[in-house]
């Protein structure tokens, strides 16, 4: 059977093995290493030395910073942490306290074992080493202390630092350390979820509550890392430590692990078997960026919590089937590969029901709902101001406009009113020329060749009252006896005929 296992197992990383890394010129492989608890024995190996970006896996180093001052007397777990403004201001995954707020070392250290929060995390750095600074320097001086060798610490929350990394071996020295060194406190890496509040919020261990026997430790991701998890489980009271890293996804990830504790509890450490101390340093300089692989933005960006990331349910002694594309050699092969038929069809069993342990800030539980009472009532004080102001705001808006169209209408009156009164002026103007253009001329103008008076003949006579003939006529014509108007008529008719052959002749 253990045979016919570890055959499956070493032809699915055979095909890990393959995996690109930073460059298409030279060959990743991603770190996996599986060792006994109590003997150090490792049972199986792949890069376990070589560096890698740690992500949220941090979190354990500054748990065994923080359980080791606690064991010197020099903090306690009721001791009080405060959230800074440097730490209110880191990205997510986080808490959300506000500046000033504080919490036990104790709730601190549950909330970065199972939220894995960054702003907690930086927290504690702060207040346990005085600076982020400070807290680092404790980190690295307590790594080289209990053996770790390839692990360089920079911040308390493994929050994205091109200058900090580690290998499994490390993380695997590092979970057996606080396995060995604090038994007191091995609960705290296997709480399924926590409650502060009304929120409930469960571990991102996918193992928890869904691999038998599994009761630990602590996962991370960031894009330049991949998806890592530091996994314990104890089974007929022999303890196993799994370290993966670089994974495309979480589901992944926890499938592999699995697979490994599958692979490790059918196995028996030999007593020629490899030991932790004596594993080879790595012949790489610096860990792989794996963000062109890991966060692609052609794809939706992994993320580490999640509605059901491994979900179904399916025996979990499904054995080493990882992979089943061990020939796959192509140059331009991916993680995504990994995402293949054989894995796409696993599931682990559905999460056992949660059991969330309850979290507070302040010193206890009603000194916290104190707390967060203020808090509340203090964000329905700002929330009521903000909205005052903007009603005010709102209200001044409203005002100016009316203002501006009152003006707009005035203006538009007034400008309507003088349009207006021009055109009387105008019309009145228009008027008066036409009433003096249709006026006759006066007399004085006809005389002078001006107008022609509307009774006046077409042929005027001239005045020849100066002439010898015509005061000849005249004479007569006084003297005459008047003649009847038809005789007149017929008089006057030769005459008229007369004046017109004269008046042609003038011309």
């Amino acid at each position: 059977m253990s045979n016919r296992i570890l055959s499956r197992f070493a032809l699915g990383l055979a095909t890990l093995a393959g995996l690109l890394g930073a460059g298409a010129a030279g060959a990743v492989t991603v770190p996996i290493l599986m060792v006994e608890v109590d003997s150090g024995k490792v049972l199986y190996a792949q890069g376990a030395t070589d560096p890698w970006y740690p992500a949220s896996i941090t979190k354990l180093m500054t748990t065994y910073v923080a359980l080791d001052l606690v064991r010197q007397g020099r903090v306690s777990l009721d001791s009080l942490i405060t959230v800074s403004a440097a730490a209110a201001a880191e990205p997510p995954s986080k808490m959300g306290f506000k500046p000033g707020t504080q919490l036990t070392l104790d709730n601190a250290l549950k909330i970065i074992m199972v939220k894995s929060a960054n702003d907690v995390a930086w927290a504690i750095g702060e207040s346990l080493g005085g600076t982020i600074d400070g807290f680092a320097d404790m980190m690295n001086e307590t790594a080289r202390r209990i053996g770790m060798r390839e692990s360089r610490w920079y911040n308390p929350n493994g929050l994205p630092d091109p200058r900090q990394w580690t290998s499994a071996r490390d993380m695997a020295v590092l979970g057996r350390a606080l396995l060995r060194d604090f038994p007191d406190s091995r609960d705290l890496f296997s709480i399924s979820a926590i409650q502060f509040g009304r929120s409930v919020m469960a571990n991102h261990n996918g193992l928890l509550g869904r691999y038998a026997g599994v009761d630990g430790m602590k996962t991370g991701f960031i894009c330049s890392g991949g998806f890592n998890v530091v996994a314990s489980a104890n089974r007929n009271g022999r303890r196993i430590i799994t370290v993966v890293m670089g994974q495309p996804s979480a589901r992944e990830r926890d499938l592999k692990a699995a697979d490994l504790f599958d692979y490790g509890f059918a196995q028996s450490a030999g007593w020629t078997a490899q030991t932790l101390d004596a594993m080879p340093a790595s012949a790489i300089a610096g860990p792989p960026d794996m963000r062109p692989y890991i966060c692609d933005r052609k794809k939706p960006m992994p993320i580490e919590e999640g509605p059901g990331p491994i979900a179904g349910a399916q025996d979990g002694s499904a054995g080493a089937q990882l992979l089943g594309a061990a020939g796959l050699t192509s140059p331009a092969l991916t993680l995504a590969t990994l995402n293949n038929t054989v894995l796409r069809n696993r599931a682990l069993p559905p999460r056992a029901p949660l059991q969330p342990i309850l979290v507070w800030i302040g010193r206890d539980p009603a000194e916290g709902q104190t707390m967060l009472n203020e808090q509340a009532e203090a964000e329905k004080a700002a929330q009521a101001a903000t909205r005052a102001v903007k009603l005010e705001a709102a209200k001044a808006k409203r005002e100016a406009a009316r203002e501006a169209a009152q003006q707009r209408r005035e203006a538009a009156l007034q400008a309507k009113a003088v349009a207006k009164a021009a055109g009387t002026e105008k019309a009145r103007e228009t008027k008066a020329a036409v009433k003096t253009a249709s006026k006759p001329a006066p007399k004085a103008a006809v005389a002078r060749g001006g107008s022609v008076p509307k009774s006046a003949s077409a042929y005027t006579s001239v005045d020849v009252s100066g002439m010898p003939e015509a005061k000849q006529k005249a004479a007569k014509a006084t003297t005459k006896p008047a003649k009847p108007a038809a005789q007149a008529r017929k008089a006057a008719k030769p005459v008229a005929r007369k004046g017109r052959a004269t008046d042609t002749a003038d011309e």
